[in-house]
């Protein structure tokens, strides 16, 4: 006599998968953070952060770019950076810099 099984052993009988349970969440422990302080930053907001903090000036002194020197925006400064990776690498090290207390 053939036919399926269910995993009680009934011939004929349907398996159904079932989802497990989700974990309970485990009190105490703290929910995953990212150690990354750049992660979920955007480039515009760590610029703005960084001006309000040091003022075009001292960006321009940390990075000499144009940009920051002469007639300093945010827009040009962004177009700059996007198409520099290595401004752009160093004004993040000035945001993590800043973001860290050091």
């Amino acid at each position: 006599m053939g036919g399926f099984t269910a995993g009680n052993g009934v011939p004929g009988a349907i398996a159904f998968l079932v989802p497990a349970a989700p974990a309970p969440h485990l009190s105490g422990v703290a929910p995953h953070t990212p150690k990354d302080p750049l992660h979920g930053v955007t480039l515009e907001r760590l610029l703005t952060e960084l001006v309000a903090h040091h003022g075009w000036r001292e960006m321009g002194r940390r990075v000499e770019i144009r940009c920051f020197l002469f007639d300093p925006s945010i827009k040009s400064s962004l177009t700059f950076l996007r198409k520099n990776p290595w401004a752009r690498s160093k004004v993040e090290e000035m945001y993590v810099d800043l973001v860290s207390g050091r």
